[in-house]
């Protein structure tokens, strides 16, 4: 993975090589932490809106104090401020990252949180609907609690971790994650929709899945059934696909034994992605 060379740390922009965070930082050793990735086209963080607002009230439920100044203004300035000292306006992937200050686990030295901004190269192709679909699997042994926190892109994401680790084991391009109730609920870097009959579902934020800013975005474009996802539901279904901020809609060709078509999700990607966006 190619990383650019400035960073955004706390408001200053520096050589990646120079920057450095406290080992006591509540990121580093409790996942006391949020992110957003983000994607820059043409100098325009694309569905800002989305992300700022989630961030902002996952800051909330993780007790965080914001500054007066970390406004959504001040983050898009400080976010394109960072993209632009590295040359890559017309297309990139952001990472703005908040973490606990250093101190114990139940008392940081401030509640205001540290960020740190990272840029990404991406190629445009990256952005279009995958010709060949992917492969994936269903992770085992682990299984994503349904609680307060479980909608947050938050820094502790060992369940992701272990589940791409089963993805690289079984040659699968992701793997799918089930909450404590069995249920399918998302991969380890995006949402999950299904197609049956023609009708479009996707599990509702109840079963434990990440608030998603693409799946949101869709939910607003298209007409969206929530629904809980069994195992036997998914391999029965017509089509399948993964959302995220970045690659926005990713057809799935198989899982387990299961094959997908990809005719609606054509249309579907078509509908929510004008060339404008």
């Amino acid at each position: 993975m190619n990383i650019l060379n400035y960073i955004n740390l706390n408001g200053k922009i520096m050589l990646r090589e120079d920057a450095g965070i406290p080992t006591d930082n509540g990121a580093f050793r409790y996942g006391y932490g949020l992110f957003e990735t983000m994607l820059v086209q043409n100098g325009k963080i694309i569905l800002m809106e989305y992300h700022w607002e989630r961030l902002f009230d996952g800051a909330k439920k993780l007790h965080f104090e914001l500054p007066a100044l970390m406004t959504s203004g001040w983050l898009e300035n400080e976010t394109l401020r960072t993209v632009q000292k590295n040359q890559t306006e017309t297309l990139c992937r952001v990472r703005l990252q908040l973490f606990a200050g250093g101190g114990g686990l139940y008392s940081t030295e401030s509640k205001h949180p540290g960020f740190i901004i990272e840029c990404f190269p991406l190629e445009p192709d990256m952005l279009k609907l995958n010709e060949n679909g992917l492969v994936a699997g269903i992770a085992s042994g682990i299984n994503k609690s349904m609680d307060s926190l479980s909608n947050l892109k938050s820094c502790n994401a060992l369940i992701y971790a272990i589940a791409a680790q089963q993805a690289k084991q079984n040659k699968w391009n992701d793997a799918l994650i089930c909450n404590t109730n069995g249920n399918i609920i998302e991969s380890t870097i995006a949402n999950i929709f299904w197609i049956k009959a023609g009708v479009i579902y996707t599990p509702p934020l109840t079963e434990g899945c990440v608030a998603g800013v693409m799946r949101r975005h869709i939910m607003g474009k298209l007409a969206v059934t929530e629904k809980s996802l069994s195992l036997e539901e998914l391999l029965s279904a017509d089509e399948v696909f993964l959302t995220n901020a970045i690659r926005k809609i990713r057809w799935v060709r198989s899982i387990n034994n299961a094959q997908y078509r990809k005719e609606q999700i054509v249309v579907i990607y078509n509908t929510c992605f004008p060339s404008t966006f």
